[in-house]
């Protein structure tokens, strides 16, 4: 029997289509799989000789035939498609799959639950997803549809020079077909991504706000903190104030009433009450308290407003260090941590004319100086003991005092890095715990460096540069107990030496006819303060009083000078803790300022033009008084 008779273009086209479809459906499907797809087989035992016409209905009744078989396949996947949407992974890709290895019956499943919910992801042809190599590989033509390479080149190949996409109709050819080397292919959704940028651009404008709330709330803290340090300063003052007016009121000759001891010797205000003198004008008002740790010695730079202190650290095996704080808030603070070797520093000076450098004297067998610009020792001595006192020369700022402890005293020149330019043997061996560098005066030779030094014999003066190789002990200062304190004021030549009593020679008799047992039980014992008045070459003996003193510690004090006003004498109070001042020469206390809770270790005055500064340390906190200057 003859072929059928195709007549035309759209007769071979519509075979063509049958035949296609029937060789797909025979190979892609299986009666086994859920999704199988029934397709309409022409009987070929008896072969029908078909004119145009007749081939051409033909075609056309099969091609409608599996256009509603596949309407009904599409019905069937939407309702497949509720079941299967949970069996898909949320969180995972869907890529290309490898090389067709893994034909196995389970992957084909997941290929066909893919295939109605990510439309775009497989080849259009077979419906199965592409690969990134072998057989399937993902490819295009030049309209820029994608397919599986080996279903494109299976199509075209068999349309030949009427080869068109199936998507588009737009000819093709087996060489416009180009490889894809892509992991995977995703289509960005536009509206998800002016989402996205939407929520970023208002995560970012909520980022900057909360910048922004957090400097506001620095700032705010930062002013409440000064408000809250001026509420104490007020009252303070309304304490003192209240202090001073109930005094006034239960003393109507409005002068301080001093407790007499049994030698009739004022003792200024008992040690205890507190004991004002009407109409003091320089009165200190505190000014700051700032919170430390570890303590011991400290010096203040007044112009600079720079605070520098020695402190113990625990953390770091008891080793000192030095920390910079500023004076102005919030209180910046810097640890400046020292060589190896220096051991506990024993005094501490900031250069009375370059605010930039400072001594330091430590048990290390060092002099120090240390830059306050860079926080670094520029200058370092070896001494040939430990040092337990330094000074700089008040009359030139080149040279530098060391007292050790075996009773010697050094002179340095900061322009000679080697050696002391002098160094003298004291008239013990006793450690020099106190020098005191003392202004030139126009009686004396030109040239003449004087130092008055304190251990626990008393004091004694040194004279560099001139004729005397020895230091002289002063007269007044011996056999009045043992020496634990020196103060130097360089405006008024005023000194006043602190005593305690020798209690390990208890049998001897000293003139100390003022020291008698401490009338109250506390932390200390009972001492003398030595008031002396330099007069040319000679010191002139102005005033005793007794005073209850540490009797362990070598405490530290300082002299004020007020113009037309007598000068203060600033000791710590072993009772009470807190700074006792004292008007010179009669050691009547004049102000009691407030108390710390643990003992003061050491006090320094500076000032200004228009200031006057007066600071105490102790274990925690250090105490900044200020008060102007007429």
């Amino acid at each position: 029997m003859a072929e059928p008779y195709i007549t035309d273009e759209r007769d071979y086209e519509a075979m063509q289509l049958l035949e296609i479809g029937l060789e797909l459906s025979e190979s892609e499907y299986s009666e086994e799989d859920e999704d199988f797809i029934p397709v309409v087989e022409l009987d070929s035992s008896p072969r029908f000789l078909l004119n145009s016409d007749q081939a051409t209905t033909t075609a056309a009744a099969t091609a409608e035939n599996l256009n509603f078989q596949e309407e009904e396949v599409d019905v069937d996947e939407e309702r497949n498609k509720r079941r299967r949407v949970d069996k898909l992974g949320s969180g995972g890709d869907i890529c290309c799959r490898n090389g067709g290895d893994d034909a196995d019956g389970e992957s084909s499943q997941n290929s066909q639950w893919n295939r109605s919910e990510f439309d775009g992801l497989f080849c259009p042809i077979c419906m199965e997803a592409w690969t990134n190599e072998g057989d399937h590989h993902i490819c295009c033509l030049p309209c820029g549809h994608l397919f599986g390479l080996s279903c494109i080149e299976k199509w075209l190949r068999q349309r030949g020079r009427l080869a068109k996409c199936p998507q588009c109709n737009r000819k093709g050819t087996l060489r416009d077909i180009r490889k894809l080397f892509v992991p995977r292919i995703a289509v960005v959704d536009e509206e998800s991504q002016k989402r996205i940028r939407f929520l970023e651009e208002k995560c970012a404008s909520l980022v900057k706000k909360g910048v922004d709330l957090c400097k506001k709330e620095s700032e705010w803290k930062r002013r409440e903190a000064a408000l809250q340090l001026e509420v104490q300063k007020c009252k303070e003052r309304t304490i003192y104030l209240e202090h001073l007016l109930g005094d006034l009121q239960s003393r109507p000759s409005g002068l301080a009433t001093a407790y007499r001891g049994s030698q009739g010797h004022e003792f200024g205000n008992s040690i205890y009450s507190d004991v004002y003198r009407q109409g003091s004008s320089s009165c200190f008002m505190l000014q700051r308290e700032l919170r430390v740790d570890g303590a011991r010695l400290f010096d203040v730079d007044a112009s600079g407003k720079i605070l520098l202190l020695v402190r113990r650290v625990p953390k770091m095996g008891g080793s000192h260090v030095l920390t910079k704080m500023s004076l102005i808030p919030p209180h910046e603070s810097e640890d400046i941590f020292l060589p190896p070797g220096t051991k506990i520093i024993k005094d501490l000076h900031i250069s009375p004319t370059n605010g930039s450098l400072a001594l330091f004297a430590s048990l290390g067998k060092k002099l120090s100086v240390l830059s306050m610009e860079s926080n670094n020792v520029i200058l370092s001595y070896d001494l040939p003991a430990a040092a337990w006192s330094c000074s700089w020369d008040r009359n030139c700022s080149h040279y530098v005092y060391a007292g050790l402890q075996n009773g010697s005293l050094l002179v340095f020149d900061m322009r000679v890095t080697g050696s002391p330019v002098e160094s003298r043997l004291g008239h013990t061996t006793d450690p020099i715990h106190t020098v005191q560098s003392l202004q030139h005066i126009s009686t004396l030779p030109s040239g003449l460096k004087t130092v008055v030094s304190a251990s626990s014999v008393g004091m004694c003066q040194w004279n560099f540069g001139g004729e005397e190789e020895r230091p002289f002990l002063i007269p007044q200062t011996t056999n009045q107990g043992v020496c634990i304190s020196l103060a130097y004021c360089a405006s008024s030549d005023d000194i006043v030496v602190s005593y305690r009593p020798r209690v390990e020679m208890s049998n001897e008799v000293f003139s100390q006819t003022l020291l008698k047992p401490s009338p109250v039980t506390g932390q200390g014992v009972l001492g003398s303060h030595l008031h002396l008045k330099r007069v040319g070459s000679n010191y002139e003996k102005l005033g005793i009083a007794c005073s209850t003193v540490s009797g362990i510690r070598l405490p530290k004090s300082s002299i004020i000078d007020r113009p037309n006003q007598k000068p203060l004498f600033v000791t710590g109070d072993e009772v009470s803790c807190g700074l006792i001042l004292q008007e010179l020469p009669s050691f009547t206390a004049t102000q009691r300022l407030k108390s710390h809770q643990h003992c003061i270790y050491d006090v320094k005055y500076t000032s200004t033009h228009s200031q006057g500064l007066l600071g105490c340390l102790s274990e925690d906190t250090v105490q900044l008084f200020s008060t102007k200057l007429s």
